[in-house]
């Protein structure tokens, strides 16, 4: 299998792409953007504020290689930490799921 993005042959086990971080294969369903999602901050995977999930999800990347470009962007000038701040300011949260929506799906599963 190839990545379809950069080229780069991959193992059948490989979730996302080592050179371009693009995701491999199918994707599960509810990881990554659905056609037509905001950008927004999610209420559940987050560690501080939810900005880097956020991204991911949005971006359809992997969470951890954003947070390692946050990071980077952080500690070079500090342009990084002053982005985080204004992204968590202006995103919008993600509107909660009602009950009834959330035993629906269970069930669905089941």
């Amino acid at each position: 299998m190839f990545c379809t993005n950069c080229g780069v042959e991959l193992r059948d086990s490989d979730r996302f792409c080592c050179r371009c971080g693009k995701p491999a294969g199918a994707e599960p369903p509810g990881v990554f953007r659905p056609p037509g999602q905001r950008l927004s901050l999610p209420l559940e995977g987050r560690k501080i504020a939810g900005v880097c999930a956020g991204f991911a999800r949005y971006l359809g990347l992997d969470v951890t290689l954003i947070r390692i470009l946050w990071l980077v962007l952080a500690l070079w000038g500090g342009i990084g930490l002053i982005a985080y701040l204004i992204a968590w300011l202006l995103m919008p949260k993600d509107s909660p799921v009602a009950p009834a929506a959330t035993a629906a799906v269970a069930q669905q599963g089941a």
